[in-house]
């Protein structure tokens, strides 16, 4: 029988906060809804990432509605939300903030700190890899600290606070690679694909008509801390501590789990905060689907939003054709079965 381990709290004292959330977290996918026409494992893994405590990049070609997804979700979980356009000339003051020097009344003059765009609880980064890396660093603090350094002190940012970032992954022109650092800071790489045939048909006539949907707040930030502070507290089994070990360790190219096609495929592997993903994201998506504890399914699941943008293949590799999902399946179902 696999045995549960708990950080807080033992699982029968929390099945019934569980149950309510369930029930929470399926009325905030019904809003979303209203908004998004299919999508559902995009806005799954969204969420995931958000109760998690997390950050996500959302990766699609335009047109897709990831701007709409995200103002959405701003609404539906009662967010303050705001909006930054990456362009190349974008600055660190511009996301960050600066001091400004203003004269009183009486003549006395003192800097004053005007708040950039980054202290609110939801960031959109619309095309963060338009920035420069100068500018998308400045994001590296906030994401991971939930603090900015500006004139050399320390602000905290409002909580809860998260980071919801979009990538064109075909224009290159005028668009620079995020640094391997700022990759790791999201806790899930959530691909945005095209609609099917069915669905594409609901967009027509839902975003055509005289009447479109409205998405009505469903959480306040503080219900949503609570969340993210039950998801911490949800058992997860030692068979699913286990593959998610096996399953990061596999993929470092140095290990010895490593197979031959990961130790000469992959130039290097995730660190732990992989781990750390598949474990919270696991706990969310459990309780967005109405259980208390992950599966190994939730672990097979996010594999790859968890891990393939915390690797990278060799030149070797991909001039044989390989791929990270390829590689990333054939983890999976080792460490999964």
């Amino acid at each position: 029988m696999d045995t549960m381990t708990a950080d807080a709290t033992a699982p029968n004292d929390i099945v019934a906060d569980v149950e309510r959330a369930a029930e929470t977290l399926a009325a905030v996918r019904r809003e979303v809804a209203k908004k998004i026409v299919g999508q559902d494992e995009v806005v799954e893994l969204t969420l995931a990432a958000i109760l998690s405590g997390g950050h996500g990049l959302l990766v699609g070609v335009p047109g897709l509605a990831k701007t709409l997804l995200v103002e959405t979700l701003g609404t539906v979980l009662g967010m303050d939300m705001k909006r930054v356009q990456f362009t190349p000339d974008l600055m660190p003051a511009d996301i960050l903030g600066s001091e400004v020097l203003e004269t009183g009344a009486d003549g006395s003059r003192m800097f004053k700190f005007i708040q950039g765009p980054v202290f609110c609880q939801l960031l959109m980064a619309d095309e963060i890899n338009r920035a420069s890396p100068r500018t998308q660093s400045a994001l590296l603090q906030a994401m991971q600290e939930k603090q900015v350094t500006v004139a050399g002190q320390m602000r905290d940012l409002p909580m809860p606070f998260h980071v919801l970032a979009t990538q064109n992954p075909i224009e290159q022109e005028g668009a620079y690679p995020l640094p391997e650092a700022q990759l790791d800071r999201f806790l899930l790489e959530i691909v945005v694909d095209y609609p099917t045939l069915e669905e594409e048909r609901q967009i027509l006539f839902a975003t055509t008509g005289s009447e479109q949907g409205q998405a009505q707040a469903v959480l306040t930030p503080g219900e949503l801390m609570n969340l993210q502070t039950l998801i911490r507290r949800a058992p997860v089994g030692d068979k699913v501590t286990e593959a998610i070990l096996s399953l990061v360790r596999s993929c470092r190219p140095d290990d010895e789990s490593a197979t031959k096609d990961v130790a000469d495929g992959v130039a290097w592997g995730p660190g732990p905060r992989a781990a750390q993903a598949l474990m919270l994201a696991g706990r969310a998506r459990a309780m967005l689907n109405g259980r208390l504890a992950p599966s190994l399914d939730d672990v097979a699941a996010l594999a790859k939003p968890a891990l393939r943008h915390r690797m990278a293949l060799g030149f070797a590799a991909k001039a044989e054709g390989a791929t990270l999902e390829g590689i990333i399946d054939g983890a999976v179902e080792r460490a999964c079965g």
